[in-house]
């Protein structure tokens, strides 16, 4: 087999899973696709995102925000994690994109508070509204991802090589 006849999707292994984590624990935004409740068209926007201590995916929303209404509507999403550097090809740098599914958390669920307290370590500045009324968490359980790991290296994942503490 040359060079150029290689399969696109490598076998997932311990160097794509490692890299698919490393992704996640190290975003603090991502972008989230949903789709629109009226016209069933996809819509991107940018989000913060941070992990639980037991690696759960998260974000805080405001419930005044489109894509709030969207993950309300259809509980299924997609992300994408992964910022090139400041100079360089961005399609030469690892991301992951990945579908999930949304769940809301009260705030008087037990896991709010926990989600708060790791929420505000890695995102300080939301201090100022994390309390407001408006504002929830929402986690995502991945399913599935695709992992582009550079020019070459792509992979399928699933939710137990994603898993932070596999």
């Amino acid at each position: 087999m040359t060079k150029d006849s290689l399969p696109p999707i490598r076998p997932t292994d311990d160097e794509a899973r490692n890299m698919a984590r490393k992704l996640i624990a190290e975003a603090r935004i991502a972008s989230l696709a949903v789709l629109d409740p009226a016209s069933g068209a996809p819509h991107v926007t940018r989000i913060a995102f941070g992990l639980s201590p037991q690696g759960t995916w998260l974000t805080l929303v405001s419930s005044l925000a489109f894509h709030t209404q969207a993950l309300k509507s259809t509980p299924l999403v997609s992300l994408l994690l992964g910022e090139p550097p400041a100079k360089g090809d961005p399609l030469a740098f690892p991301r992951l994109s990945a579908q999930a599914v949304p769940e809301f958390v009260p705030r008087d669920a037990e896991a709010h508070a926990l989600y708060r307290a790791a929420w505000l370590t890695h995102h300080p500045k939301s201090a100022l509204y994390i309390d407001f009324a408006d504002f929830s968490f929402v986690t995502f359980s991945p399913r599935k991802a695709d992992l582009n790991g550079g020019f070459g290296k792509a992979y399928h994942l699933g939710p137990e090589d994603m898993r932070q503490n596999a």
